[in-house]
């Protein structure tokens, strides 16, 4: 494996051609970087399956229609298989939502979904890229996020807001 991987949900969505706001460039840089994966990364989840159950409420394991669909289909018949995925312990927290999601002001308002890709991140002590499409809030939190050692990888950075 070449490196380890969080993948935001937006990816396979954008991936299916679901975010409306993505053009093809975006859309097609989801597909590739959905395919290299697969064939080469090694994919973080949180051993809870907060991260499986997101992407099974928005995506169809059958692997069909579209390529996030496949993506999807690929890592649920991997769970288990430690040499593609790993399962990484998480803690809830009543107020930052994971004991490993930084106490800091500056992530306060940070999106509590993807708290969970944060927390995996840190507790899997590898530091992996978070990979992201269009989530234009992990753009607003990158320097943040940085100072606590989380990489995010932007595929659709003209997406993102101008500063």
């Amino acid at each position: 494996m070449t490196s380890e991987v969080l993948v935001d949900t937006n990816v396979p969505l954008t991936a299916n051609g679901s975010a409306d706001h993505a053009d093809l460039r975006c859309r097609n840089a989801c597909i590739v970087e959905l395919e290299r994966i697969i064939d080469s990364c090694h994919v973080l989840v949180d051993d809870s399956d907060l991260i499986m159950q997101e992407y099974r409420g928005r995506l169809s394991a059958s692997g069909q229609p579209g390529a996030g669909d496949a993506f999807f289909r690929w890592l649920w018949l991997n769970r288990w298989n430690a040499t593609r995925v790993g399962r990484i312990p998480i803690v809830s927290h009543a107020t930052r939502g994971f004991e490993e999601f930084p106490d800091d002001s500056d992530l306060s308002s940070f999106d509590r979904d993807d708290r969970k890709f944060v927390a995996v991140a840190l507790a899997s002590g590898t530091s992996p890229d978070i990979i992201n499409a269009t989530d234009t809030d992990w753009w607003t939190h990158r320097h943040a996020l940085q100072q606590h050692g989380v990489s995010v990888r932007f595929l659709c950075p003209e997406l993102m807001p101008d500063e």
